[in-house]
């Protein structure tokens, strides 16, 4: 067991190393508590291996990942959204702050279930538990994937203190809008570079969509110091 601990731990951690996970984890980290985004990957990385171990030491069957795909890339662009709309706090902070901290906890756990179903740690696990203890191989891949999507949340953490709120907020958005499109198209159309295409159209446009704004409102700010200036002379 002990084996199969320590070589699912350091498989899990160098796989994760540059994956999408550590690049969700970093983005989450940009809008909420860090402890809140790791309990949420605590949570959907014990989950995932458990069924990753399941399939590889007792079913052998494989997992509809083109359906779940579609399903996480939706999922996305909702949480891409809702990043966008913001969590406000007016009155009876208390209550929300603790409604927002379940909602984010609850959207974080099931937005990395969803990628991870079908990804390659998944898949490496399922093939180490094939071979080696199961149990190992669960507490081992799960203690490896929250450790490499940890030192992502410090990154996170460290952005927020030197980046302006809405920078962070339109960058969240569109990484989730990305992550969205990235998933949905590798279960609409998986092994072509459709997933990339709309990657990069989705980054297009958000570019477009995030300078007009900024034009937008800063024509308006310029308007108003003008009337200002005029109402003043």
């Amino acid at each position: 067991m002990l084996s199969a601990l320590l070589l699912s731990f350091a498989v899990i951690f160098v796989a994760e190393l540059g994956d999408k996970s550590q690049l969700m984890a970093m983005t989450f980290a940009l809008r909420y508590k860090w402890y809140v985004v790791i309990g949420g990957i605590t949570v959907a990385t014990t989950v995932v291996h458990l069924v990753s171990v399941a399939v590889g030491h007792f079913l052998g069957v494989s997992i509809p990942t083109e359906a779940i795909s579609i399903v996480g890339g939706i999922a996305f662009v909702i949480f891409g959204l809702w990043t966008l709309r913001g969590d406000s706090l007016s009155d009876d902070e208390g209550a929300k702050a603790s409604r927002v901290t379940k909602s984010a906890f609850l959207a974080i756990a099931s937005a990395f279930f969803l990628a991870e179903l079908g990804d390659k740690t998944m898949l490496a696990t399922v093939t180490l538990a094939a071979d080696n203890d199961w149990v190992g191989v669960w507490i081992g891949s799960t203690i490896g994937m929250v450790a490499a999507d940890a030192l992502a949340i410090v990154v996170g953490a460290v952005l927020q203190k030197h980046l302006p709120e809405r920078m962070i907020q339109y960058g969240a958005a569109i990484l989730f809008f990305v992550f969205g499109a990235v998933l949905f198209f590798e279960g609409l159309m998986p092994g072509t570079s459709a997933p990339y295409i709309a990657a990069g159209v989705v980054v297009a446009i958000s570019a477009v969509v995030v300078a007009f704004v900024r034009y937008s409102r800063t024509r308006a700010a310029q308007k108003f110091e003008q009337q200002t200036t005029t109402e003043d002379a």
